[in-house]
């Protein structure tokens, strides 16, 4: 069978990663220069404690979050994320004492975060993660995920296996080793399927086509059980330093984290009034992570009802409700040459800004909105996300306090597909807004769209360095 969706795809996720070294540190255009590596010392791995549990595309680094939330936030604040994706805000937040609201389209997010800020206060037994292991080795369970197309996907002796270790997993009364073991088992299933493990995509490739023709000649259901252990009790293990971190070194306080997936940050209600936001919005071309991960929430229990009707939410498939105008914006709209072009970045603004927007409205008085994007290019073009958001917010009177570009030193990209700009996004961007007292609702909503900022806004680039499209 073939898979119509994959023309219509036009995601850009990484796999090959390629150093590259700035050519000097100096600001450019006016914009503060900074490496947050360097400013958050305190973590050396992306990947700590329990942010590596769960694949998931575009990343939000720790060492950002960790930054805003020391810069912006005090202990006991809330914080709202309208794009909480994998949940690093919360994973942060709750680290530093901090409360958090996560917001996301995409239902991964129930999953997740019951395992990244595990609330236990006893060290996991390794024999009690092993006796499951070995109950779901010997199950008759079965269970197949309600997608039209499972055996499109997977070798049919790959999938009878499959479909036994989640019959037992999804039938076992919940608890933090059947948690564990789904976790482990989210990235076998995709390990053993034959879509292309090494990106986020859902894409059948004939690499991994092979590749799984020559497992099933060798001993793959042991290496697909050694897989499912060695997994399970690494997040184990992670879990174990995550009690240690929060029991023994921070027992005084643990904060809160809210969190609702599968909800249009657009209009949902954020339920209290926050201290600050912290959130990176998608990336213009590059916002299907519900189709990347619609293979997980299948094998969770998910319907294709219910993927496929939060999938049209998604921008690339949605319409805008309204035309976001500002004067960068405008421009690189008449610019644009293509109308199938002009109505995706029309699309892209409408509801990037209508959930922070949202998000935005439930800020106290003084607060930062704290808003990591990159500068990616469409059709050629530079899009500058964040002087766009300036553009719109300081004209409805909130205050432009400074935006920090971070250099990325290492990028990951396509290697096989027809990218037009190889050469991906060379920086990315921390823009930093702040409520005025006064009540935004009565913000001029006209006039000169930065004359209430307070720092001068740096001159548009010229020369255009970044690209991802």
């Amino acid at each position: 069978m073939r898979n119509r969706n994959l023309e219509a795809q036009f995601t850009l996720f990484p796999i090959d990663t390629e150093p590259e070294v700035p050519p000097d540190d100096a600001a450019s255009d006016g914009v503060a220069l900074v490496s947050f590596r360097e400013l958050v010392p305190e973590i050396n791995d992306t990947g700590y404690l329990t942010h590596a549990i769960y694949a998931y595309p575009a990343k939000f680094i720790p060492q950002i979050v960790r930054y805003a939330i020391k810069t912006y936030t005090k202990e006991a604040d809330w914080i709202v994320d309208p794009f909480a994706g994998s949940g690093t805000v919360g994973v942060e937040a709750y680290l530093c004492k901090r409360n958090a609201v996560l917001l996301d389209l995409n239902l991964l997010l129930n999953h997740i975060m019951p395992l990244k800020v595990y609330r236990g206060k006893e060290i996991l037994s390794e024999a009690s993660l092993y006796k499951l292991l070995a109950d779901m080795r010997e199950s008759n369970e079965q269970f197949t995920p309600a997608w039209s197309n499972v055996t499109y996907w997977y070798a049919p002796e790959i999938l009878e296996v499959l479909s036994q270790y989640w019959g037992f997993i999804n039938r076992t009364d919940v608890g933090i080793y059947a948690a564990i073991i789904k976790s482990a088992l989210l990235k076998v299933s995709k390990r053993f399927s034959y879509t292309e493990d090494r990106t986020p995509k859902l894409a059948r490739s004939k690499r991994k086509l092979n590749a799984i023709e020559a497992l099933l000649k060798e001993n793959w259901r042991e290496q697909l059980d050694e897989m499912v252990q060695s997994l399970s009790l690494k997040t184990l293990r992670d879990l174990n330093d995550f009690v240690v971190y929060t029991q023994q070194d921070h027992a005084e306080h643990l904060g809160q984290v809210e969190f609702r997936g599968g909800v249009d940050s657009s209009d949902v209600a954020v339920p209290r009034v926050c201290d600050a936001l912290i959130t990176s919005p998608p990336y213009l071309q590059a916002q299907e992570y519900i189709r990347s991960t619609k293979m997980d929430l299948f094998w969770l229990g998910h319907t294709e009802e219910e993927v496929q009707a939060l999938s049209r939410l998604e921008i690339p498939y949605r319409k805008a409700d309204r035309v976001i105008q500002t004067e960068t914006l405008d421009k690189v709209r008449e610019i644009l040459t293509r109308d199938d072009l002009r109505k995706r970045l029309d699309s892209y603004f409408c509801h990037t800004v209508n959930a922070l927007e949202n998000s935005m409205n439930q800020l106290k008085p003084n607060a930062a909105a704290c808003i990591f994007v990159g500068n990616p290019r469409i059709d050629g073009i530079t899009v500058e996300i964040w002087r766009i958001l300036v553009e719109y917010f300081t004209e409805r009177g909130w205050t432009f306090e400074k935006v920090h570009e971070d250099r990325i030193k290492t990028r990951k990209l396509f290697g096989a597909r027809k990218n037009k700009n190889p050469d991906g996004m060379k920086s990315e961007f921390l823009l930093i807004l702040r409520k005025n007292a006064i009540d935004q609702t009565t913000a001029p909503q006209c006039g000169p769209l930065l004359q209430d900022a307070e720092v001068p806004l740096p001159a548009p680039k010229k020369s255009p360095d970044s690209d991802a499209s």
